[in-house]
């Protein structure tokens, strides 16, 4: 029988410490456990290990004589989940000593079972004292890098405490509804019917919320395609596209393909789903075939039309730029361990060159909307407020929403409000 903590901790030491995707290390590990409950419980342990990292891993400079995370990777991770089992986990202190203590054994690793037992008694002893110094600093407060934490407190000063603060709650699950093959009032009603609490969304037309993550494939009318997963501060996206039925449509960095189905179920257009990354323009088949829809799939740059462009106009022009992806940390924590302050100059110059080539292929009067998933100025109304001096035929047209604030250019909606995720928006419009 495989130990699932001391799974837990070889993958927690690929993820924070060689840069392996926490999608990467349950796709490795999870196979290796029959019972759905431990890769659960896997789940549980990566995310919140990911998500906690940057809170306790400094911690144990102050709990061990000597470092371990270059010669015993894996027992120094299985240290940062022993104290997430004891301070988010909640787990029963006797019980998750022991437990994280076995693992050691489970990792082959006998003689550092005694060191893990007195690191984790020695945390319990002086608790309060730890605790404090940790809640001292913003970062270690919040589990987010430095770098990050400085940069939120200078672009949202008033909110980014609430910012890492949101960064840290199981968001709820959201929904989309597939309005070509259901209704959203069928959809709930049977969700409900079959023991899922479910609602309908107070403002988002096709979003149902559900207060916490599950199998959706074993959810009613996963199969037949009557929903998608996608987070509601994505679903507006298409709500700012202003869709007519006839219009040429394009969705630039297209994959997962979340946003081409919720285009393509609003509104009989042709749209042209465009994906740089072969291996990932799979998925925007996955989900087209499922939710019965139909694209033209293009593998292309967006940054260099002339590669695959018809010369024929669009209508409206999608652009979910690739960015740092901020705004997204509570459902995808592992982000703030590899993100780093040097990405965010090139990330910007991509986003720049992306508009650059794309605004050429929007008709006159056509809308392109810009979007992206960060929490920086410095990738979203820097980005557009800089490229909008240079485009004597485009303007930005000014919307609100119902929650969230406006930005230089655009508006932003905070990671947590609305339960949202975080996500900047511009509406653009040819002249």
């Amino acid at each position: 029988m495989t130990d699932t903590r001391a799974l837990a901790a070889q993958a927690l030491a690929d993820i924070a410490l060689r840069g392996t995707s926490l999608r990467d290390a349950m796709e490795r590990h999870a196979p290796k456990l029959a019972d759905s409950r431990d890769r659960a419980l896997l789940m549980a342990l990566l995310s919140d290990g990911a998500r906690w990292w940057l809170r306790f891993d400094p911690v144990l400079d102050r709990l061990l004589e000597k470092p371990l995370r270059q010669k015993e990777p894996a027992v120094h991770a299985l240290l940062v989940l022993g104290l997430v089992q004891l301070e988010i986990l909640k787990l029963p202190e006797y019980a998750a000593v022991a437990a994280t203590v076995q693992a050691t054994r489970a990792m082959q690793r006998p003689r550092m079972a005694g060191l893990v037992n007195a690191v984790l008694r020695r945390w319990q002893r002086e608790r309060e004292t730890l605790l404090a110094a940790l809640d001292a600093k913003p970062q270690t407060r919040h589990a987010h890098p430095a770098w990050l934490a400085k940069a939120l407190a200078h672009d949202w000063p008033e909110q980014s405490d609430a910012v890492m603060a949101a960064d840290n709650v199981e968001p709820p699950l959201m929904l989309r509804v597939n309005q070509r093959r259901t209704t959203r009032v069928s959809l709930v009603d049977r969700l409900r019917s079959d023991g899922y609490t479910a609602d309908a969304h107070d403002w988002l037309a096709d979003g149902i919320v559900l207060p916490h993550s599950t199998d959706v494939t074993r959810l009613p009318g996963f199969a037949a395609g009557e929903f998608a997963v996608q987070d509601g501060a994505a679903q507006i996206a298409t709500d700012l596209a202003e869709l007519r039925d006839g219009q040429r449509v394009l969705d630039a960095c297209a994959a997962p393909g979340g946003k081409a189905c919720h285009l393509l179920e609003r509104a009989d257009v042709a749209l042209t789903a465009l994906e740089f990354d072969a291996r990932r323009a799979q998925r925007i088949t996955q989900n087209l075939e499922r939710l019965g829809l139909s694209a033209n799939l293009v593998i292309g740059d967006a940054g260099q039309p002339s590669d695959w462009w018809d010369g024929t106009p669009f209508d409206r022009i999608l652009i979910d730029a690739p960015c740092s992806a901020t705004g997204v940390l509570r459902r995808r924590p592992d982000v703030r361990l590899h993100r780093r302050e040097s990405d965010i100059a090139t990330l910007a110059a991509l986003q720049r060159r992306i508009l650059d080539a794309l605004w050429p292929l929007l008709a006159p009067g056509g809308r392109l909307i810009y979007i992206t998933c960060s929490m920086l100025r410095a990738e979203n109304d820097v980005v557009v407020g800089e490229w909008l001096k240079t485009q004597v035929d485009a303007r930005a047209i000014a919307f609100t929403l119902p929650v969230g604030q406006s930005a230089a250019v655009g508006w932003q909606v905070l990671p947590g409000e609305g339960d949202l995720d975080g996500m900047y928006y511009a509406v653009l419009e040819k002249a």
